[in-house]
């Protein structure tokens, strides 16, 4: 299994952005998929989640900007951000639940990082 992610680049203060994060492989089900980012020198942070029935939640930070969704057919998430700050600056990495064809537990997979730069 592997997870894409794909959608980073340089943006204005105040422009857009849209991340996508696609899972491929042997997938049975994916429970839950997110985004997280890490700034340099801080710590990852979760920034969005939504489940497989579509529940959405977001960081404070993020909340009114950004807006996950989920297309189940293709295994992808997106991430659309919008009124961009500096302070999103980050690699942004998208994470999955999901289980694999045959296995019985759940497991965790990463995607690498795609960095959005945002220019004051």
């Amino acid at each position: 299994v592997q997870l894409q992610a794909c959608g980073g680049g340089l943006v204005q203060f105040g422009g857009s952005l849209r991340l996508s994060c696609t899972a491929s492989g042997s997938i049975f089900s994916i429970n839950v998929m997110e985004w997280y980012r890490q700034a340099p020198g801080k710590q990852r942070e979760k920034v969005a989640r939504i489940t497989s029935s579509g529940s959405t939640n977001y960081a404070g930070s993020v909340k009114g900007r950004f807006t996950i969704s989920r297309d189940n057919a293709k295994n992808t998430i997106y991430l659309q951000m919008n009124s961009l700050k500096p302070e999103d600056t980050a690699v942004y990495y998208c994470f999955a639940n999901l289980r694999e064809y045959g296995s019985t537990w759940p497991i965790d997979y990463w995607g690498q990082g795609t960095l959005v730069t945002v220019s004051s």
